[in-house]
């Protein structure tokens, strides 16, 4: 028989806390209770993270990954990307958030690509897709229509901003990069920058840096 899966106190205050702060329905706090169960359960199977308490995922990847919601407008996109999504932070967080957005999760690693679909098929969610390509390859050979990309830490901005080359099909779209307080642009970078948004997550300064085409 298999062991149900508990809620402490601490983690209930902390569902109740992601509910307020990011305005989710009933719904969709299920689904990231399921997503939660989920990880805990593969996280060592599939080399996920090292943060394996539940308060740990709720606060360091669930609301950070959240963060985002406050500083763009996700009714102006039809869809987006997660660059080395990983565990699925903050993609999957986000497709919970807005499921009617097109999501393209990018994970070169295949166990952690299987991890993520059967995150798709156990909570539901409608049109996810699973690119198991490296960024470069991602980006010579796919023309999604691709709205906006994220990436929580996963590669160097300098890497990232590849996408603002002429010939890439993504040339157009927005890019949004996770970072530290500490976090300085590069000369290669700063062509496509727009702006920064600051925000703190458990005493500590973040940020979130937008990028996009000048042209």
């Amino acid at each position: 028989m298999e062991t149900p899966f508990v809620l402490d106190l601490e983690s209930q205050r902390l569902f109740a806390q992601l509910q307020e702060k990011f305005k989710l329905v009933d719904q969709q706090i299920g689904q990231f209770k399921s997503y939660l169960k989920l990880f805990l359960q593969a996280s060592k199977e599939f080399n996920l993270t090292a943060l394996l308490s539940k308060k740990d995922i709720i606060e360091h990847h669930f609301m950070d990954s959240l963060a985002l919601m406050h500083s763009f407008d996700f009714s102006s996109i039809g869809s987006f990307a997660d660059v080395g999504t990983g565990g699925g932070f903050p993609g999957i967080p986000l497709k919970i958030a807005f499921p009617h957005l097109a999501v393209t999760l990018i994970e070169v690693s295949a166990k952690k690509a299987d991890f993520l679909k059967m995150v798709v098929e156990q909570l539901k969610l409608e049109k996810v897709f699973v690119e198991e390509l490296d960024w470069r390859t991602f980006l010579r050979k796919t023309d999604y229509p691709i709205d906006l990309f994220v990436s929580r830490a996963s590669l160097h901005t300098d890497e990232l901003v590849r996408m603002f080359r002429p010939s890439c099909a993504y040339k157009n779209a927005h890019l949004v990069y996770w970072a530290s307080r500490h976090w300085q642009i590069t000369p290669m970078e700063q062509p496509f920058f727009w702006k920064e948004y600051s925000y703190s997550l458990l005493h500590k300064e973040r940020k979130l840096i937008f990028f996009k085409s000048k042209d």
